[in-house]
């Protein structure tokens, strides 16, 4: 009888131990049941599958040093500007926005700056200065100079024929842009058509307010500026398409640039290349979104919204590049050269003067 409660008591022992190892090696979840080898092995596979952070690849970005000027020539990049500042452009750039091309011109030419958006004749210059470590990547503005009067006269370059201009750029681009389009149409300066030069646009823009039937040539943002301010000015004459109307080899009148200095191009095309395809992002986007350009133009100090906006149609903000830029520019250039070799530092550039991707 004792050997007999000696067997009992094993057995009910022997089955505690079974139930607890059933607890321990069966789970139940809402798809069945696993046992912990089973979900040890997804849990594992899962784990495998997931990247850490340490295996996705960090891009350093390049960093580029853009100088521009404020005006067109700086309004077309601004989206670029704004992805830069919210660090989601595809380089890490820094800009510097200037009041006059003699504020940037030192440091293009001593490297402080590895592109720099500038007056297209100058970037010729800087060319010949600097024995050909410049190079133009693109057209970022057309013209920007138009014809304007308080009257109703002007209808075609002939029609200036008598009349007294009013402008600014004595010795400069404008002067030769002028002087082209009259000779084109048998006018002279100074015989036919008398130009009266004035340091600053905001002096021409008081002669309009200030007499009746007064023509003068003004550059844009100024002309929006002046056409606020006075009801009475209309825009009678776009240099621009005047120009383009009479020309036989496909040029224009080129305002703005992009350069880049040679040693950095060639050492970083790819980051070039990115940049490139962001300004022409940009460009596009100034153009069809002027209001929202707008904003952002006068949060980076470049003019107001309010002239921005109005400003934008007129400006001819572009981005043109390869064949199409270099054939726009080399006319744009002779034709200058033909007047004062000097407006583009004495000799036309090469053409490793011209970047093509």
């Amino acid at each position: 009888m004792k050997n007999l409660n000696t067997i009992f008591l094993l057995a009910i022992l022997c089955m505690a131990l079974l139930g607890g190892c059933s607890k321990t090696t069966e789970k139940t979840t809402s798809e069945g049941t696993l046992s912990d080898n089973t979900q040890g092995e997804e849990q594992a596979e899962e784990k495998s599958q997931t990247p850490s952070v340490t295996e996705v690849p960090q891009v350093k970005k390049t960093t580029i040093k853009v100088a521009a000027l404020k005006g067109p020539t700086s309004m077309g990049m601004i989206q670029v500007m704004e992805a830069s500042a919210n660090d989601e452009a595809g380089n890490a750039y820094e800009f510097t926005i200037a009041g006059t091309p003699d504020e940037i011109t030192a440091g293009i030419i001593k490297g402080d700056y590895d592109a720099a958006a500038i007056p297209c004749n100058l970037a010729a210059v800087l060319y010949n200065k600097t024995q050909g470590q410049i190079v133009t990547a693109g057209i970022n503005t057309l013209g920007v100079l138009y014809i304007v009067e308080t009257g109703d006269t002007i209808h075609s370059i002939e029609d200036l024929k008598g009349k007294t201009i009013y402008t600014t750029g004595k010795g400069t681009t404008p002067e030769y842009t002028l002087n082209y389009l009259l000779a084109s149409y048998g006018l002279e300066s100074d015989k036919d058509v008398t130009v009266e030069y004035k340091a600053e646009a905001a002096e021409v823009a008081a002669l309009l307010s200030e007499k009746e039937d007064v023509v003068a040539m003004l550059p844009q943002p100024f002309v929006t500026t002046a056409m606020l301010n006075n009801d009475k000015l209309r825009i009678a004459l776009d240099i621009t398409e005047e120009w383009e109307s009479i020309s036989t080899n496909g040029s224009s009148v080129v305002t703005g640039v992009l350069v880049f200095k040679k040693d950095f191009l060639e050492n970083n095309k790819e980051a070039v290349n990115i940049f490139l395809s962001e300004y022409e992002a940009s460009a596009e986007y100034v153009n069809t979104n002027t209001e929202e350009a707008a904003k952002l133009i006068e949060k980076f100090d470049i003019i107001k919204a309010a002239v921005a906006k109005k400003a934008i149609p007129y400006c001819n903000i572009t981005f043109l590049q390869d064949e199409d830029m270099q054939v726009k520019i080399q006319g744009y250039l002779e034709t200058l050269y033909g007047q004062n070799p000097e407006t583009v530092g004495g000799q036309l550039p090469a053409e490793d003067f011209y970047y093509k991707r």
